[in-house]
């Protein structure tokens, strides 16, 4: 049975999508049929990490909301691309990144609603595993539909306090929302702070499960983007705790 998970954060620069690549590359590795879709249309970025630039995308999540393909006609395989062998698949439906798309998207909007469809039709369309979400940061329409239709909703924050009152504020629209599993992931823990005393904070905080506390990397900084880390860092202790996360996402 396939599930959707949404990773989503309250503000931008929480690590998000790099967080959501690595994930996938776990999961794809362990055999999965991963989709993962960018629905941050006004900022896309996830692309970058699965080698797509503007002269190989092609099609793109824009196409299909402005009804000139089916998404599973926007979705790429990216598997090749990971630069290791992996068991599963993984497919990128990313947002396009030429500029007069986006404003036009900002210009004109879309139908929301065909996100939905566009959802279930992917996952039937390429048999997936697992569908993933990253989606804008802050609380919009788009944002509220694909935590809706999620059965899992990662929250990644910084241990900073406009991120505590942003996650708080998300929690609460997810659990009027009835989302069926919330996990937080605390992300670029400076040195000076003990994961395991975050973890107990955050978790009494919002009352919810914490699936890991990954603390600030320099390897991560350095790669910039250039790659997966997961990959790249097979056996780095930060690898370690990111497949710790995706187990309880798939769990």
């Amino acid at each position: 049975m396939s599930i959707i998970v949404s990773t989503h954060s309250f503000r931008g620069g929480t690590g998000k999508s790099n967080l959501t690549a690595n994930i996938t590359a776990l999961m794809a590795q362990n055999g999965r049929r991963v989709g993962v879709i960018d629905t941050d249309i006004q900022s896309p970025g996830i692309h970058v990490l699965f080698g797509l630039d503007e002269t190989s995308m092609g099609r793109s999540l824009n196409d299909f909301l402005w009804g000139k393909c089916e998404i599973s006609d926007a979705a790429h395989d990216v598997t090749s691309r990971l630069g290791v062998d992996v068991k599963g698949k993984i497919f990128l439906i990313p947002s396009s990144i030429k500029a007069g798309e986006i404003a036009r998207i900002l210009r004109e909007d879309y139908d929301v609603g065909l996100l939905n469809d566009g959802f279930e039709s992917l996952i039937d369309a390429l048999q997936l595993d697992v569908l993933m979400i990253d989606t804008h940061p802050g609380l919009n329409e788009e944002t509220l539909l694909s935590i809706s239709v999620s059965d899992v909703l990662a929250l990644i924050m910084r241990p900073d306090q406009q991120d505590y009152q942003g996650t708080a504020v998300t929690i609460e629209v997810a659990r009027k929302l009835e989302v069926p599993r919330m996990l937080l992931i605390v992300n670029k823990l400076p040195a000076v702070f003990d994961a395991r005393d975050v973890k107990e904070h955050v978790e009494h905080i919002y009352n919810c499960p914490v699936a890991g506390v990954l603390p600030h990397s320099d390897e991560m900084m350095a790669l910039a983007s250039g790659g997966i880390f997961v990959l790249r860092y097979p056996d780095h202790p930060l690898t370690e705790r990111i497949r710790e996360i995706t187990v309880q996402i798939e769990a």
